[in-house]
């Protein structure tokens, strides 16, 4: 036996006391290396989400405060020890696109210096998304955000459909771009009658592989739309325009270079038949609704009796619920990645499909270090 010295005496101590003190610290260190699940929104309509996966995962939202100075500063306090676990900042983005960022990435910068392990940021809509190329003499804004994200101390993300998947190349960490498509396809065959004489239709050709993932694996037809009334943010991608096509200078005489003819879209036309069926339209983000307002009126005119929109991101903003109330399209189908419970309201049209299920176990998985391949299953290159 060991023998300890307490004054000038000497006492024994049993071996067997000492595997209890190392048990103890290492069940200690065991507490420590686990993970925890924050909200870094101060609104509380955007902490449902963030509610609904600690509830399917089993554990308590971390306590933090994050809150506006009166001079519009954002300041986050965590309230509980992070050091050495996983954290998973859950940032859903409501109208005020900045303000929400601003929180996520003082949130990832205080994790960060509070010795968290990893910072993991569980964004399902990320913003600035369709700033993601080059407009004339503008910036690409995706890029940047990404940059500033690695900066705060971000180490991970968690997304759903983003804009372009090319996006995932702005990160200089792991980014996982989930899919919201088994989701909305579940709602199709279980929420609209006579689905099986539906006709999957792309707003625009740049839709049309989306919308062909989902007319294959639900055995419909397709149906493209082209024309005038598209107006996507694609046409002005194109490059600098620089120089101009008028000089006003005087250049180089010996240079002549070809002259460049202006894009000119025909009438709007649909490519398949929707005649007599029901039109479902599939889209990544559904914000300003007068694109889809037309394409319905359109496939209205063709014969289509009822429409329906299925969108991952339903950002509504401005008067896209009075817009949809007042159209032919009989309902909008989003999932839960932005709050838009006000919108519902003033709509009753718009319906909303949850999706903290898969987010939930994608938290789960990275903790644990397992595939994220199950998450992916018969999904398609193009969704």
């Amino acid at each position: 036996m060991p023998i300890r010295r307490f004054g000038g005496h000497r006492s024994l101590v049993s071996h067997s006391q000492i595997p209890k003190l190392s048990y103890g610290y290492a069940k200690m260190n065991m507490s420590r290396s686990g993970y925890r699940v924050f909200s870094a929104n101060s609104s509380t309509a955007c902490t449902e989400l963030a509610k609904k996966i600690t509830e399917r995962l089993g554990v308590e939202l971390g306590k933090s405060a994050v809150y506006q100075e009166s001079n519009s500063e954002t300041r986050v306090e965590v309230k509980e020890s992070v050091r050495g676990q996983d954290i998973f900042i859950i940032q859903t983005i409501p109208r005020d696109v900045n303000t929400a960022v601003m929180e996520l990435l003082v949130m990832a910068y205080a994790l960060k210096t509070s010795c968290a392990k990893n910072i993991i940021g569980v964004i399902p809509y990320f913003p600035y998304s369709k700033q993601c190329k080059m407009r004339k003499r503008g910036s690409i804004v995706c890029k940047l955000l990404a940059s500033m994200l690695a900066k705060a101390g971000l180490t991970h993300i968690i997304t759903m459909d983003l804009h372009q998947k090319e996006i995932q190349g702005f990160f200089t960490f792991p980014v996982d771009n989930l899919r919201a498509s088994p989701f909305l396809i579940q709602y199709i065959q279980e929420e609209i009658p006579d689905y099986r004489n539906a006709v999957i239709v792309a707003k625009s050709p740049s839709a049309a592989k989306r919308a062909q993932s989902y007319a294959e694996r639900l055995r419909l037809g397709l149906a493209v739309m082209h024309g005038e009334a598209n107006h996507s943010e694609s046409d002005m991608a194109d490059g600098r325009h620089s120089p101009p096509l008028s000089r006003t200078t005087a250049g180089h005489t010996g240079l002549e270079l070809p002259l460049m003819m202006a894009k000119e879209k025909p009438p709007i036309t649909v490519v398949g038949d929707v005649g007599g069926r029901i039109a479902i339209i599939v889209d990544d983000i559904i914000d300003d609704v007068e694109d889809f307002v037309a394409a319905a009126e359109i496939l209205k005119e063709r014969g289509a009796y009822k429409i329906y929109i299925m969108a991952t991101h339903g950002l509504l903003s401005a008067d896209a619920p009075r817009l949809i109330e007042e159209s032919a399209i009989d309902e909008v189908v989003v999932t839960n990645t932005v709050p838009h419970e006000v919108q519902k309201l003033q709509c009753p049209k718009i319906k909303t499909v949850d999706v903290s299920m898969i987010l939930a176990e994608a938290i789960r998985r990275i903790h644990n270090g397992e595939s994220m391949a199950y998450l992916f299953r018969n999904i398609a290159v193009d969704d």
